[in-house]
């Protein structure tokens, strides 16, 4: 029988993680005042899934099928999850890239019921007190942006909620992540987008964007705020524009359990592809040079970690540097420009100026390029072209996301090497079929890093998050990429076992901070049944 703090009636109905609508048993349905408020029939999980599937599957607009997801969410949590387990690679785009994009952009005019919290930055010095607000008193996690550079699409200011409500959903879906221990959080500076605030329903502050001490304050006072809330918290931002980004994470790195999805996880699924790829090419590491489009907190973040992965196999630090080349507006990074940013001087070319992608291409002979500048279609004929002249199989990875923002097609590369491109992409791609050969892309998806890092460090409650455990994780996905795969041309695990797959990362993950010292709980005889012990499963509670 249930106790009396157990809520009955619409109020049970009425609570999305008790919720089980129409799968409530007769037994259950007359010990908790349900009779009457719910039609006879009792349904099974599987059915509610199955009506959930057709019911999406008939709707031809993708932000369509995100609002009932958004709906079911907030309605019958475990259903919710259930649909998202039973076909991630269907749903994992419509609760995230590249739906989330469209949802960003037109928050105000889609809002519904409230998820996560606003703390804007007129409420300084009592944000304490408006975490105090939060229903869960034990949160593992937090996802937060300030809305300045959401995905490729720029300063969607409180509209950038949409960001960390997606991936916390992924924490849950594809990692197993329990999501009551998951906060979605927008720091609400304000915004510099005219649009929204001529916009009578936009959600967010009606003013310019806070910079400078005050928005450092802010962000100070928030991080020590969920310190002393919540102590085993990890913190991961997100959407910060690159000159917030870079100094946060550098401030917070080595005191709190934190990590920045967009510089470090972005790192770590290239890494991962680039392993992948290196399984078609059959080369080192060491033996490649990369040439970035784009020159800002995900391409030296990528660059950074790829050099730290270089010397881990005996290269100097510097010299694997050297081989990681950036490419902005201005050109080449080269040492004698003077408009490099201090996080950009590490991978400053000792080269003459060059002003075109395509001549970058030519004079470094790089292996492969990456694609982060949010400005479609610079990987052109021309870039793919000088690249297949160079390489056997070059790597192609158009990271930009969303998909209208991806420097190439799937078909572009493919069609303009001859199908010798090794690629992957940010946003999903078809497959490709061209002179009778079937290819099916890759998406260098970050989902294939930070749900499994979120998992490793809630079930060894690490105190640090490092750069190596991005290098752990990029290992771990790509040795999970089978020969089929390969076979055709696929370098990342397919997103239909994204689960197992996160599992597996996870636990890579884990035993390295149990061997690092990194972890606040004792380390268990077996590694992996520890992560299966606390990975969340969406079934009914009896």
């Amino acid at each position: 029988m249930p106790g009396s703090a157990h809520p009955t009636g619409y109020d049970l109905l009425r609570n999305p993680r008790l919720n089980k609508g129409t799968a409530f048993t007769e037994a259950q349905r007359r010990a908790w005042g349900l009779e009457g408020l719910l039609p006879p029939a009792v349904t099974t999980l599987a059915l509610q899934v199955a009506r959930r599937h057709a019911e999406i599957a008939a709707l031809q607009d993708d932000l369509q099928k995100y609002l009932v997801l958004s709906d079911l969410q907030a309605r019958n949590e475990t259903l919710y999850y259930a649909v998202l387990m039973s076909d991630p690679a269907t749903y994992m785009p419509l609760v995230y890239t590249p739906t989330v994009g469209e949802t960003c952009q037109k928050f105000g005019h889609i809002f519904r019921a409230p998820r996560g919290m606003y703390l804007p930055i007129s409420a300084r010095d009592r944000l304490k007190q408006l975490l105090s607000n939060w229903p869960e008193h034990d949160v593992r996690f937090i996802v937060v942006t300030d809305g300045e550079r959401i995905l490729g699409l720029g300063d969607l200011g409180a509209g950038g909620m949409g960001i960390p409500i997606g991936k916390l959903s992924l924490y849950t879906a594809c990692a197993g992540v329990p999501p009551q221990y998951c906060l979605p959080i927008v720091l609400d500076v304000g915004t510099n987008n005219q649009v929204l605030l001529d916009d009578p329903l936009y959600q967010g502050l009606r003013q310019h964007r806070v910079r400078g001490e005050e928005y450092l304050a802010f962000i100070d006072e928030f991080v020590a705020a969920v310190d002393q809330l919540y102590p085993k918290c990890c913190i991961q931002w997100e959407d910060f524009a690159n000159f917030n980004a870079v100094p946060i994470l550098a401030r917070y790195r080595d005191k709190i359990c934190t990590f920045n999805d967009d510089i470090q996880g972005t790192a770590g699924v290239a890494l991962a592809g680039i392993y992948g790829a290196l399984r078609i090419t059959g080369q080192k590491l060491s033996e490649q040079r990369f040439l970035f489009l784009g020159a800002g907190s995900a391409a030296t973040g990528i660059a950074e970690l790829i050099s730290l992965a270089m010397a881990q196999e005996g290269m100097d630090l510097t010299a694997a540097r050297r081989r990681n080349a950036l490419f902005d507006i201005n050109g080449l990074l080269v040492a004698s420009r003077t408009d490099l940013a201090g996080f950009q001087k590490p991978f400053a070319q000792e080269a003459p100026p060059v002003s075109t992608f395509v001549q970058a291409v030519e004079a470094l002979k790089p292996t492969g390029i990456i694609g982060v500048s949010t400005v479609p279609k610079l990987f052109n004929h021309d870039v793919i072209g000088a690249m297949a002249r160079i390489n056997q199989r070059p790597i192609i990875f158009p990271y930009s996301n969303p998909t209208s923002r991806s420097e190439c097609s799937a078909e572009e590369a493919y069609r303009w090497s001859d199908g010798r491109a090794v690629f992957a992409s940010g946003s999903p791609f078809p497959p490709v079929e061209i002179a009778g050969r079937h290819f099916v892309p890759g998406q260098g998806n970050n989902v294939y890093i930070f749900p499994a890092m979120g998992m490793a460090v809630f079930a060894t409650e690490a105190k640090r998050v490092t750069e190596e455990m991005f290098i752990v994780a990029a290992r771990a996905v790509a040795e999970q990429v089978t020969e089929e795969n390969l076979s055709t041309g696929l370098i990342y695990p397919p997103q239909s076992h994204i689960l197992n797959a996160s599992l597996h990362v996870a636990e890579r993950i884990a035993a390295y901070i149990f061997d690092q010292g990194l972890a606040r709980v004792p380390r268990p005889d077996d590694v992996r049944a520890l992560i299966h012990a606390r990975t969340y499963r969406p079934v009914y509670s009896e």
